[in-house]
């Protein structure tokens, strides 16, 4: 039993893909069933608690980041989302341009459509109306747009008028949020995922979605480490430092984020790094806690690779104008990701399906890929923090000053309370 508790999430996942490929073709039609059963309910319960895991999390994200906020937190968290985006831009140009000829028209236009596998669920779950007597309605509280922008609404709201029992409660709701992301929604995923795949393998198509998942995996790699050297080059223009001896005085942080997975738990070895590249205390002290938490670029290139190749095997829209609201309200979503594994995805989920149409068996899909690159993704976050630390250090000349200190201060303390509350768990 303590060997099971000591297997890390992907290797569940690994386990999960394997058994569910190699089981597929040989399931009996009842087990099957059952399983695709699990899967409906699983991702009719993701469909439900998503809205309110929007509002959970970007509600006390907005309003820690606005509270007591100097002009140099406002600063860090701006260039933190324009390092995110510019990180999906380039990984969906370059998607399209390498996925295109080899993903397009996959031939999997019905990849969530069961009668392929012969599997059929006894009960159904679904969001809206039924007349369907197998079909259970969970409809969800909110929708996910409006989640969001309530989100923003309440979050704004408290940095104006500093409502202590509010934001209180904001905070308290996001543990809640974090807790159900925590204890059901991550231990439920590789059950989900083995029920995808075993769909997927009787009826034919796991082989193909994996053989061409590894180019993408490749290619998410790769686009990790020239975000790495873009951001180092930007940051070695500014601060006239050497950009490969600045990302190379990173490296502590790099491997043992790939070893941990975790962008909590790298925070003192990422802060021994950065002064390495001659970052101050203050400065050092101030960035890396707080980027931890906001800066997810290589969590974008993972979720953009990925998306867009799903996008192109379904034969969905992956124009740049139909994409990019997406990228734009996902550097959001990163802003306020969950310190949990496969928090990230979890978060961007509702995104997913109410901006690029994915339904169940995609959203598997993704969870599924995002788990496997996870300390790679990871990895790429917490150095790339080193590099908003060296610009930051620049324009702050070493010292935050007094007037900006102190609010930060206390807004890395609230988030890190809260936020990367369960510490050393892995996320991002």
């Amino acid at each position: 039993m303590n060997f099971l508790k000591s297997i890390p999430l992907l290797g569940w996942i690994i386990v999960a893909i394997v058994l569910g490929i190699l089981t597929g073709p040989i399931m009996p039609e009842w087990l099957g069933g059952a399983f695709l059963t699990y899967n409906s309910i699983f991702s009719g319960f993701l469909g439900f608690i998503v809205p309110l895991i929007i509002l959970g999390l970007v509600m006390p994200a907005i309003a820690e980041l606005g509270k007591g906020a100097g002009k140099w937190l406002g600063a860090t968290a701006a260039i933190a989302y324009g390092s995110t985006i510019i990180a999906g831009l380039l990984a969906y140009f370059v998607s399209r341009w390498l996925f295109t000829p080899s993903l397009a028209g996959g031939g999997l236009e019905e990849l969530g459509d069961e009668s392929g596998s012969g599997f059929t669920p006894y009960i159904t779950i679904v969001g809206s109306a039924s007349d369907s007597a197998t079909e259970i309605v969970l409809p969800p509280v909110i929708d996910v747009m409006s989640a969001l922008v309530l989100a923003f609404v309440i979050g704004v709201g408290l940095t104006a008028f500093h409502s202590k029992v509010l934001f209180r409660g904001a905070v308290e709701f996001r543990t809640i949020v974090e807790s159900v992301i925590r204890r059901i929604i991550v231990p439920a995923l590789p059950l989900f995922i083995f029920g995808i795949f075993m769909d997927l393998s009787a009826s034919g198509s796991a082989v193909t979605i994996v053989t061409k998942f590894l180019l993408v995996a490749v290619v998410s790699f790769t686009l990790c480490l020239v975000v790495l050297l873009i951001q180092y080059s930007v940051a070695g223009a500014m601060t006239g430092q050497n950009p490969l001896k600045a990302l190379w005085n990173m490296r502590d942080a790099y491997f043992t984020a790939l070893g941990t997975s975790s962008s909590a738990a790298t925070i003192p070895v990422t802060l021994e790094s950065t002064k390495k590249n001659g970052v101050s205390n203050s400065v050092a002290g101030f960035v890396v806690p707080l980027c931890a938490t906001i800066h997810l670029s290589g969590s974008m290139v993972k979720i953009t690779c990925f998306s867009i190749a799903v996008l192109l095997l379904t034969g969905g829209d992956v124009t740049f104008g139909a994409y990019l609201p997406f990228i734009l309200m996902l550097g959001v979503m990163m802003i306020a990701a969950p310190g949990v594994p496969g928090g990230a995805i979890a978060a961007a989920a509702g995104l997913l399906a109410q901006m690029l149409g994915f339904g169940e068996v995609e959203v598997g899909l993704m969870f599924a890929a995002y788990i496997a690159l996870d300390s790679f993704g990871t990895a790429t976050n917490v150095t790339g923090d080193g590099a908003i630390a060296l610009i930051m250090n620049k324009l702050t000349r070493g010292h935050l000053g007094t007037q900006a200190q102190d609010p930060a201060d206390e807004n890395i303390e609230a988030a890190e309370g809260s936020k990367l509350e369960e510490h050393a768990l892995p996320s991002n």
